[in-house]
């Protein structure tokens, strides 16, 4: 069942046109599945509805999207920092509209100036209509298929954004899987507490479903698990595993840093530097972890963490990094090497 996670910055009417709002929390989420040839495909939209005050929601969005929606009402300080965020996410594919208040107007040469500025040079402008946008996303879905299937190939992350008791079924975690995939019957373990537990069952759009792969948001019932080993960060990856004798080697998927080596690509709209003392946050696999800079040498610096920060080891996503006093907030992205 593919799927294509999209973060979006835009109005609640123009997500409604597109797909139908299944979650309005913090992040609010839509839903368009349509069967082709027999196999559902399913376009989520991932809108964090209280975007540009609060940063963290757009970051957790585009932690856990492929593609890219900007609705652009006007030339302003947000959108610039919407397609800052959306680059240094490596959002490479997504769809601009044009969409100005009645009565006014926005320059589409300028945006486009921006948009190439920005470095999202593969985005297209499409007009204001459901029916084409659908197309035109399920377009991109395509175009990524073999990248997407490449995705589910590797190890297992699950970071977690929400768990709870359901009678009769005991302790749920939900979120997001951001690769690999995870089946019923399968041992996890939940970092950076360590604690372990099994999978009882999986639930993907209420569906009840023996295996659940990278982009679906999926609920996943444990066995044997502990409710504080949930709390706060937690990331649910396969156990490590060591069998000589079938000659089996599976590390964890990821490593805890609490000191990093940090490579920072500075956005073209940023101006501030990072400086020896400044408290910086890194989004990776929808954590928000604290930092502060230790050590710098032109783009090249050290930063210890509050918490720990898990980072995958193999193919690591692109690390945003963040100053919430800074214009735009997003400073870049960054590749960080563990230290500590």
């Amino acid at each position: 069942m593919p799927v294509l996670n999209i973060a979006m910055v835009g109005s609640d009417d123009l997500a409604r046109s597109i797909a139908k709002p299944t979650d309005q929390r913090d992040v609010h989420t839509y839903v368009n599945k349509d069967m082709v040839n027999g196999e559902a495909q399913i376009l989520s939209l991932i809108r964090p509805a209280k975007y540009p005050e609060r940063l963290r929601p757009l970051l957790n969005a585009l932690s856990a999207a492929r593609a890219g929606l900007v609705e652009i009402t006007a030339i302003d300080a947000t959108l610039g920092e919407a397609l800052v965020a959306f680059a240094s996410a490596n959002i490479k594919q997504g769809i601009a509209v044009i969409r100005p208040p009645q009565g006014e107007w926005v320059d589409e040469d300028m945006v486009k100036t921006l948009f190439k500025q920005a470095g999202l040079t593969d985005w297209t402008f499409e007009k204001d209509d459901g029916t084409e946008l659908r197309t035109a996303l399920y377009a991109i879905m395509n175009s990524m298929a073999e990248e997407l299937q490449m995705i589910e190939q590797q190890p297992l992350v699950v970071p977690i954004d929400q768990h709870f008791n359901v009678k009769g079924i005991g302790l749920v975690a939900i979120g997001y899987v951001q690769s690999g995939s995870v089946s019923v019957h399968d041992e996890i373990t939940m970092l950076p507490s360590g604690g372990t537990g099994s999978v009882k069952s999986l639930q993907v759009m209420d569906d009840d479903v023996p295996m659940a792969g990278a982009g679906d948001r999926v609920g996943i019932a444990l066995r044997n698990a502990k409710e504080e080993s949930l709390s706060g960060t937690c990331l649910i990856v396969l156990p490590e595993l060591e069998d000589k004798r079938k000659d089996i080697h599976r590390p964890l998927a990821l490593e805890s840093h609490s000191l990093s080596q940090i490579s920072l690509n500075i956005s073209p709209f940023q101006k501030r530097k990072l400086t020896v003392g400044d408290v910086l946050h890194a989004s990776i696999d929808l954590q928000f972890v604290v930092g502060r800079v230790e050590t710098i040498d032109g783009g090249v610096g050290t930063v210890r963490w509050e918490t720990p920060l898990l980072q995958r080891i193999e193919n690591p996503p692109s690390v945003l990094i963040a100053q919430l006093d800074s214009k735009p907030r997003i400073m870049g992205d960054a590749n960080l090497a563990k230290l500590e």
